[in-house]
Protein backbone atom coordinates (compact mmCIF):
# COMPACT_ATOMS: atom_id res chain seq x y z
CA UNK A 1 0.00 0.00 0.00
CA UNK A 2 1.30 3.45 -0.88
CA UNK A 3 2.27 5.63 2.08
CA UNK A 4 0.51 8.92 2.79
CA UNK A 5 1.88 11.28 0.11
CA UNK A 6 1.38 14.31 2.33
CA UNK A 7 3.51 12.95 5.18
CA UNK A 8 6.22 15.47 6.05
CA UNK A 9 8.59 16.37 8.83
CA UNK A 10 8.66 20.02 7.79
CA UNK A 11 8.29 22.80 10.36
CA UNK A 12 5.11 24.88 10.41
CA UNK A 13 6.70 28.04 8.99
CA UNK A 14 9.58 29.00 6.73
CA UNK A 15 11.53 31.98 5.48
CA UNK A 16 10.53 33.27 2.06
CA UNK A 17 11.46 36.34 0.05
CA UNK A 18 8.34 38.22 -1.04
CA UNK A 19 8.22 40.57 -4.06
CA UNK A 20 5.27 42.92 -4.46
CA UNK A 21 5.56 43.31 -8.23
CA UNK A 22 8.54 44.47 -10.26
CA UNK A 23 9.96 47.48 -8.47
CA UNK A 24 7.76 46.76 -5.47
CA UNK A 25 8.60 45.85 -1.91
CA UNK A 26 11.12 43.05 -1.57
CA UNK A 27 11.34 41.60 1.91
CA UNK A 28 12.22 38.44 3.82
CA UNK A 29 9.04 37.16 5.46
CA UNK A 30 7.83 34.27 7.56
CA UNK A 31 5.01 32.22 6.05
CA UNK A 32 3.48 28.74 6.38
CA UNK A 33 5.29 25.84 4.74
CA UNK A 34 3.15 24.86 1.72
CA UNK A 35 1.29 21.57 1.55
CA UNK A 36 1.71 19.41 -1.57
CA UNK A 37 -0.85 19.92 -4.31
CA UNK A 38 -2.27 17.39 -6.74
CA UNK A 39 0.35 16.83 -9.42
CA UNK A 40 2.94 18.67 -7.36
CA UNK A 41 5.75 18.27 -4.87
CA UNK A 42 7.12 20.28 -1.99
CA UNK A 43 10.91 20.55 -2.06
CA UNK A 44 13.05 21.43 0.94
CA UNK A 45 15.43 23.84 -0.76
CA UNK A 46 19.19 23.44 -0.37
CA UNK A 47 20.48 25.94 -2.93
CA UNK A 48 19.27 28.23 -5.69
CA UNK A 49 21.25 30.20 -8.29
CA UNK A 50 20.57 33.83 -9.11
CA UNK A 51 20.21 35.23 -12.61
CA UNK A 52 22.82 37.87 -13.39
CA UNK A 53 20.03 40.41 -13.95
CA UNK A 54 18.11 39.58 -10.74
CA UNK A 55 18.75 43.01 -9.22
CA UNK A 56 17.35 44.79 -12.28
CA UNK A 57 14.41 42.39 -12.27
CA UNK A 58 13.50 43.00 -8.62
CA UNK A 59 13.95 46.76 -8.92
CA UNK A 60 11.66 46.94 -11.96
CA UNK A 61 14.12 47.96 -14.65
CA UNK A 62 12.99 45.04 -16.84
CA UNK A 63 9.26 45.62 -16.43
CA UNK A 64 8.60 46.19 -20.15
CA UNK A 65 9.72 42.61 -20.89
CA UNK A 66 8.73 40.61 -17.82
CA UNK A 67 5.23 39.82 -16.53
CA UNK A 68 4.72 38.72 -12.92
CA UNK A 69 1.75 37.69 -10.76
CA UNK A 70 -0.71 40.41 -9.79
CA UNK A 71 -0.31 39.44 -6.13
CA UNK A 72 2.96 39.41 -4.11
CA UNK A 73 4.94 36.27 -4.89
CA UNK A 74 8.16 34.38 -4.13
CA UNK A 75 10.66 34.98 -6.96
CA UNK A 76 13.42 32.58 -7.97
CA UNK A 77 13.65 30.25 -10.91
CA UNK A 78 15.69 27.15 -10.12
CA UNK A 79 17.46 25.19 -7.45
CA UNK A 80 18.47 21.95 -5.82
CA UNK A 81 16.71 20.34 -2.89
CA UNK A 82 15.17 17.28 -1.27
CA UNK A 83 11.61 16.18 -1.97
CA UNK A 84 9.76 16.75 1.29
CA UNK A 85 6.29 15.58 0.29
CA UNK A 86 4.28 14.69 -2.81
CA UNK A 87 0.70 15.26 -3.88
CA UNK A 88 -1.86 12.96 -5.46
CA UNK A 89 -1.04 11.93 -9.00
CA UNK A 90 2.73 11.92 -8.51
CA UNK A 91 3.97 8.41 -9.25
CA UNK A 92 7.75 8.39 -9.68
CA UNK A 93 9.10 10.94 -7.25
CA UNK A 94 9.38 10.13 -3.56
CA UNK A 95 10.19 11.96 -0.33
CA UNK A 96 13.91 12.01 0.38
CA UNK A 97 15.02 12.22 -3.27
CA UNK A 98 17.50 14.92 -4.22
CA UNK A 99 16.27 16.82 -7.28
CA UNK A 100 17.22 19.71 -9.53
CA UNK A 101 14.52 22.27 -10.31
CA UNK A 102 13.76 23.82 -13.68
CA UNK A 103 11.66 26.95 -14.07
CA UNK A 104 10.35 26.17 -17.57
CA UNK A 105 6.75 25.02 -17.18
CA UNK A 106 4.80 24.03 -20.29
CA UNK A 107 1.07 23.28 -20.12
CA UNK A 108 0.35 19.58 -20.62
CA UNK A 109 -2.89 19.87 -22.59
CA UNK A 110 -2.73 18.39 -26.08
CA UNK A 111 -3.04 21.68 -27.99
CA UNK A 112 -1.06 23.21 -30.82
CA UNK A 113 0.57 26.02 -28.82
CA UNK A 114 0.57 25.17 -25.10
CA UNK A 115 1.19 27.99 -22.67
CA UNK A 116 4.58 28.23 -21.01
CA UNK A 117 6.02 30.24 -18.15
CA UNK A 118 9.25 30.63 -16.25
CA UNK A 119 8.13 29.83 -12.73
CA UNK A 120 9.02 32.59 -10.33
CA UNK A 121 10.10 34.84 -13.20
CA UNK A 122 7.67 35.70 -16.02
CA UNK A 123 4.72 34.73 -18.22
CA UNK A 124 3.66 35.87 -21.69
CA UNK A 125 0.15 35.49 -23.12
CA UNK A 126 -3.28 34.74 -21.67
CA UNK A 127 -2.77 31.01 -21.07
CA UNK A 128 0.63 31.63 -19.52
CA UNK A 129 -0.77 34.23 -17.16
CA UNK A 130 -3.42 31.78 -16.01
CA UNK A 131 -0.69 29.22 -15.37
CA UNK A 132 1.30 31.81 -13.44
CA UNK A 133 -1.75 32.66 -11.32
CA UNK A 134 -2.07 28.96 -10.47
CA UNK A 135 1.65 28.51 -9.71
CA UNK A 136 2.88 31.98 -8.68
CA UNK A 137 5.79 31.17 -6.38
CA UNK A 138 9.40 30.32 -7.17
CA UNK A 139 12.35 29.04 -5.20
CA UNK A 140 13.65 31.84 -2.96
CA UNK A 141 12.23 30.20 0.16
CA UNK A 142 13.14 27.34 2.48
CA UNK A 143 10.43 25.18 0.87
CA UNK A 144 9.03 25.40 -2.67
CA UNK A 145 5.72 24.06 -3.97
CA UNK A 146 6.27 23.01 -7.57
CA UNK A 147 4.62 21.10 -10.42
CA UNK A 148 6.14 17.62 -10.39
CA UNK A 149 7.34 17.88 -13.99
CA UNK A 150 9.73 20.70 -13.04
CA UNK A 151 11.93 18.49 -10.88
CA UNK A 152 14.47 15.92 -12.06
CA UNK A 153 16.02 13.26 -9.80
CA UNK A 154 19.75 13.78 -9.28
CA UNK A 155 20.90 10.32 -8.21
CA UNK A 156 24.50 9.34 -8.87
CA UNK A 157 25.82 12.85 -8.30
CA UNK A 158 26.70 12.61 -4.62
CA UNK A 159 30.18 13.94 -5.35
CA UNK A 160 28.61 17.35 -6.06
CA UNK A 161 27.24 19.36 -3.18
CA UNK A 162 24.08 21.40 -3.74
CA UNK A 163 25.91 24.68 -4.33
CA UNK A 164 27.90 23.15 -7.21
CA UNK A 165 25.07 21.06 -8.63
CA UNK A 166 22.81 24.10 -8.90
CA UNK A 167 25.27 25.74 -11.30
CA UNK A 168 23.93 23.35 -13.96
CA UNK A 169 21.21 25.97 -14.46
CA UNK A 170 23.83 27.83 -16.46
CA UNK A 171 24.18 24.86 -18.83
CA UNK A 172 20.54 23.87 -19.21
CA UNK A 173 19.54 26.96 -21.20
CA UNK A 174 22.24 26.70 -23.90
CA UNK A 175 21.69 22.93 -23.96
CA UNK A 176 18.26 23.65 -25.40
CA UNK A 177 19.83 25.75 -28.13
CA UNK A 178 22.50 23.20 -29.04
CA UNK A 179 19.85 20.48 -29.23
CA UNK A 180 17.80 22.73 -31.49
CA UNK A 181 20.85 23.28 -33.69
CA UNK A 182 21.36 19.51 -34.03
CA UNK A 183 25.01 19.67 -32.99
CA UNK A 184 26.76 16.47 -34.05
CA UNK A 185 30.12 15.12 -32.81
CA UNK A 186 33.03 16.43 -34.86
CA UNK A 187 31.31 19.63 -35.98
CA UNK A 188 32.74 23.12 -35.53
CA UNK A 189 30.85 25.70 -33.49
CA UNK A 190 30.94 29.47 -33.12
CA UNK A 191 29.49 30.90 -29.90
CA UNK A 192 28.74 34.61 -30.09
CA UNK A 193 28.26 36.32 -26.76
CA UNK A 194 30.67 33.79 -25.26
CA UNK A 195 31.54 35.99 -22.28
CA UNK A 196 28.01 36.03 -20.86
CA UNK A 197 26.61 33.71 -18.21
CA UNK A 198 24.97 31.35 -20.70
CA UNK A 199 27.34 31.95 -23.62
CA UNK A 200 30.37 30.81 -21.62
CA UNK A 201 28.51 27.68 -20.51
CA UNK A 202 27.65 27.03 -24.18
CA UNK A 203 31.38 26.80 -24.99
CA UNK A 204 31.90 24.08 -22.36
CA UNK A 205 28.72 22.27 -23.33
CA UNK A 206 29.45 22.23 -27.07
CA UNK A 207 32.78 20.56 -26.33
CA UNK A 208 31.10 18.06 -23.99
CA UNK A 209 28.69 17.17 -26.80
CA UNK A 210 31.59 16.39 -29.14
CA UNK A 211 32.34 19.57 -31.08
CA UNK A 212 35.80 19.29 -32.65
CA UNK A 213 36.52 23.02 -32.19
CA UNK A 214 34.67 25.93 -30.63
CA UNK A 215 35.33 29.58 -31.44
CA UNK A 216 34.35 31.94 -28.62
CA UNK A 217 33.35 35.23 -30.23
CA UNK A 218 32.95 38.46 -28.27
CA UNK A 219 34.34 41.89 -27.47
CA UNK A 220 36.02 41.41 -24.08
CA UNK A 221 39.48 39.96 -24.63
CA UNK A 222 40.18 39.14 -20.98
CA UNK A 223 36.89 37.31 -20.44
CA UNK A 224 37.16 35.40 -23.71
CA UNK A 225 40.66 34.28 -22.79
CA UNK A 226 39.48 33.10 -19.36
CA UNK A 227 36.66 31.05 -20.89
CA UNK A 228 38.93 29.42 -23.48
CA UNK A 229 41.62 28.66 -20.92
CA UNK A 230 39.04 26.88 -18.78
CA UNK A 231 37.61 25.05 -21.81
CA UNK A 232 40.92 23.65 -23.06
CA UNK A 233 42.80 23.33 -26.32
CA UNK A 234 39.76 22.85 -28.59
CA UNK A 235 38.40 26.31 -27.71
CA UNK A 236 39.84 29.46 -29.26
CA UNK A 237 38.90 33.11 -28.84
CA UNK A 238 38.32 35.82 -31.42
CA UNK A 239 37.79 39.39 -30.28
CA UNK A 240 35.42 41.17 -32.64
CA UNK A 241 37.07 44.25 -34.11
CA UNK A 242 35.36 46.15 -36.88
CA UNK A 243 32.34 45.00 -38.85
CA UNK A 244 30.58 41.65 -39.09
CA UNK A 245 32.24 40.65 -42.35
CA UNK A 246 35.70 41.17 -40.88
CA UNK A 247 34.82 39.12 -37.81
CA UNK A 248 33.43 36.31 -39.94
CA UNK A 249 36.57 36.28 -42.10
CA UNK A 250 38.73 35.85 -39.00
CA UNK A 251 36.60 32.89 -37.87
CA UNK A 252 36.90 31.28 -41.30
CA UNK A 253 40.66 31.78 -41.33
CA UNK A 254 40.97 30.19 -37.91
CA UNK A 255 38.81 27.17 -38.80
CA UNK A 256 40.09 26.77 -42.34
CA UNK A 257 36.55 27.25 -43.64
CA UNK A 258 33.06 27.98 -42.40
CA UNK A 259 31.57 26.66 -39.17
CA UNK A 260 28.86 24.00 -39.06
CA UNK A 261 26.87 25.67 -36.28
CA UNK A 262 26.69 29.17 -34.82
CA UNK A 263 25.07 29.68 -31.43
CA UNK A 264 24.08 33.27 -30.63
CA UNK A 265 23.68 34.06 -26.92
CA UNK A 266 24.30 37.82 -26.98
CA UNK A 267 22.19 39.38 -24.21
CA UNK A 268 20.55 42.79 -24.53
CA UNK A 269 22.36 43.60 -27.77
CA UNK A 270 21.96 47.14 -29.05
CA UNK A 271 23.54 46.40 -32.43
CA UNK A 272 23.53 43.24 -34.57
CA UNK A 273 27.25 43.04 -35.36
CA UNK A 274 28.10 39.96 -33.27
CA UNK A 275 25.07 38.04 -34.48
CA UNK A 276 25.76 38.85 -38.12
CA UNK A 277 29.41 37.89 -37.70
CA UNK A 278 28.28 34.51 -36.39
CA UNK A 279 25.88 34.09 -39.32
CA UNK A 280 28.48 35.02 -41.94
CA UNK A 281 31.01 32.61 -40.42
CA UNK A 282 28.87 29.61 -41.42
CA UNK A 283 29.73 27.08 -44.09
CA UNK A 284 27.15 26.37 -46.78
CA UNK A 285 24.19 24.65 -45.14
CA UNK A 286 25.24 25.84 -41.69
CA UNK A 287 22.80 26.57 -38.88
CA UNK A 288 22.45 29.68 -36.70
CA UNK A 289 20.56 29.32 -33.40
CA UNK A 290 19.20 32.55 -31.90
CA UNK A 291 18.77 32.34 -28.15
CA UNK A 292 19.90 35.71 -26.83
CA UNK A 293 18.13 39.05 -26.96
CA UNK A 294 18.39 42.18 -29.08
CA UNK A 295 16.66 45.56 -28.81
CA UNK A 296 17.12 46.45 -32.51
CA UNK A 297 16.08 44.65 -35.71
CA UNK A 298 18.34 41.97 -37.18
CA UNK A 299 19.03 42.91 -40.83
CA UNK A 300 19.32 39.57 -42.58
CA UNK A 301 21.32 39.45 -45.83
CA UNK A 302 18.56 37.78 -47.81
CA UNK A 303 20.59 36.73 -50.86
CA UNK A 304 23.46 35.38 -48.77
CA UNK A 305 21.09 33.32 -46.63
CA UNK A 306 19.51 31.90 -49.77
CA UNK A 307 22.70 31.31 -51.76
CA UNK A 308 24.51 29.61 -48.85
CA UNK A 309 21.45 27.62 -47.71
CA UNK A 310 21.86 28.93 -44.17
CA UNK A 311 19.29 27.82 -41.62
CA UNK A 312 18.19 30.29 -38.92
CA UNK A 313 16.53 28.78 -35.86
CA UNK A 314 14.97 30.52 -32.89
CA UNK A 315 14.83 28.68 -29.57
CA UNK A 316 13.19 29.48 -26.24
CA UNK A 317 14.49 27.40 -23.34
CA UNK A 318 14.71 23.59 -23.71
CA UNK A 319 12.71 20.34 -24.10
CA UNK A 320 11.04 18.74 -21.11
CA UNK A 321 13.58 15.90 -20.89
CA UNK A 322 16.61 18.18 -21.23
CA UNK A 323 17.60 18.32 -17.56
CA UNK A 324 17.64 14.53 -17.30
CA UNK A 325 19.86 14.33 -20.37
CA UNK A 326 22.13 17.10 -19.11
CA UNK A 327 22.64 15.29 -15.80
CA UNK A 328 23.59 12.18 -17.77
CA UNK A 329 26.43 14.21 -19.32
CA UNK A 330 27.57 15.19 -15.83
CA UNK A 331 27.35 11.61 -14.50
CA UNK A 332 29.40 10.29 -17.42
CA UNK A 333 32.13 12.86 -16.90
CA UNK A 334 31.62 14.42 -20.33
CA UNK A 335 30.59 17.74 -18.75
CA UNK A 336 32.63 19.11 -15.87
CA UNK A 337 30.39 21.57 -14.03
CA UNK A 338 33.29 22.67 -11.82
CA UNK A 339 34.36 25.10 -14.55
CA UNK A 340 31.60 27.35 -13.13
CA UNK A 341 32.53 28.45 -9.60
CA UNK A 342 29.71 29.05 -7.07
CA UNK A 343 29.85 32.22 -4.97
CA UNK A 344 27.72 31.29 -1.98
CA UNK A 345 25.52 33.58 0.14
CA UNK A 346 22.99 32.60 2.82
CA UNK A 347 19.34 33.03 1.86
CA UNK A 348 18.85 36.02 4.14
CA UNK A 349 21.60 37.91 2.29
CA UNK A 350 19.78 37.86 -1.04
CA UNK A 351 20.19 41.60 -1.56
CA UNK A 352 23.98 41.39 -1.36
CA UNK A 353 23.89 38.25 -3.52
CA UNK A 354 21.99 40.07 -6.29
CA UNK A 355 24.65 42.78 -6.41
CA UNK A 356 27.34 40.09 -6.59
CA UNK A 357 25.42 38.32 -9.40
CA UNK A 358 25.33 41.52 -11.42
CA UNK A 359 29.11 41.91 -11.08
CA UNK A 360 30.16 38.24 -11.30
CA UNK A 361 32.47 36.99 -14.04
CA UNK A 362 31.35 34.54 -16.70
CA UNK A 363 33.00 31.71 -14.73
CA UNK A 364 31.18 32.55 -11.49
CA UNK A 365 27.61 31.75 -10.43
CA UNK A 366 26.06 33.38 -7.37
CA UNK A 367 24.25 30.81 -5.25
CA UNK A 368 21.89 31.17 -2.29
CA UNK A 369 22.33 28.53 0.42
CA UNK A 370 19.00 27.62 2.03
CA UNK A 371 18.19 26.09 5.39
CA UNK A 372 18.40 27.59 8.85
CA UNK A 373 21.21 26.71 11.23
Amino acid sequence: MRSDPTCSSAPATMRAWRLGGLGGEFELTRRPVPAPRAGGVVVRMQASALMSYMLDYVEGRLSSVYRVPAQPFVPGSNGVGIVESIGAGVWHLRPGQRVVISSHLVAQENVREPGQILLGVTAAGDAAQRMQHDWPDGTMADFASLPANLVTPAEGLDHLDATQLVTTMRHIVPYGGLLRGRLAPGETVVVSGATGAYGSAAVFLALALGASRVVALGRDRARLSAVCEAAGARAEAIVLQGDAAAGAARVRDLLGGGADLAFDMVGGATDPTLTLAALRSLADGGRLVLMGSMSVPLPLPYLDVMLHSWEILGQFMYPRDAYRRLLDLVRSGQLDVATIHPLVFPLDEARAAMIAARDASSLECVVLRHGED
